[in-house]
């Protein structure tokens, strides 16, 4: 199941009306169903999961935290959809755009590196808080 799935399911469960969440955050009508790739923008992602009381991790993985103890805050969220974000920015002023071999990305290639870095930052947010946690604090986190 993907993020839009996700999304959708929880919709449906809470009685809550596509078109009124999309209204509500104010994105276009049918954008939702418009993403084919079931994945949201970072930033989109995350007020997403605040309107629906869920955390950005559960949209993406279906899972309620990181199995390590250490879920991710709507801070770190933050945190990474703003690095992420000027990653990619870094990187299409470095050249004239994305290139690979020379050739610009095409849109569907630059959705998966994006991802990819995403997931990238969120792997290396949760092993901070694992490694820079003091052990006190750690089993307050478990709930």
């Amino acid at each position: 199941m993907n993020s839009v799935e996700r999304v959708k399911e929880i919709c449906k469960k809470n009685k809550i009306p596509i078109s009124r969440l999309e209204k509500d955050l104010g994105y276009s009508n049918g954008y939702i169903s418009q993403l084919r790739k079931g994945v949201f923008p970072a930033d989109r992602l995350i007020e997403i999961a605040d309107y629906l009381n869920v955390s950005p991790n559960y949209l993406m993985t279906g899972e309620c935290g990181s199995e390590d103890g250490a879920p991710l805050t709507v801070r770190d969220e933050k945190d990474i959809a703003k690095r992420l974000q000027d990653t990619l920015d870094r990187l299409e002023q470095d050249q004239d755009g994305l290139m690979f071999s020379g050739e610009p990305l095409d849109e569907e290639t630059k959705e998966l590196l994006k991802a990819s870095l995403e997931n990238s930052l969120r792997i290396a947010k949760i092993n901070a808080k694992q490694k820079y946690t003091p052990k006190k604090y750690r089993s307050n986190q478990n709930s």
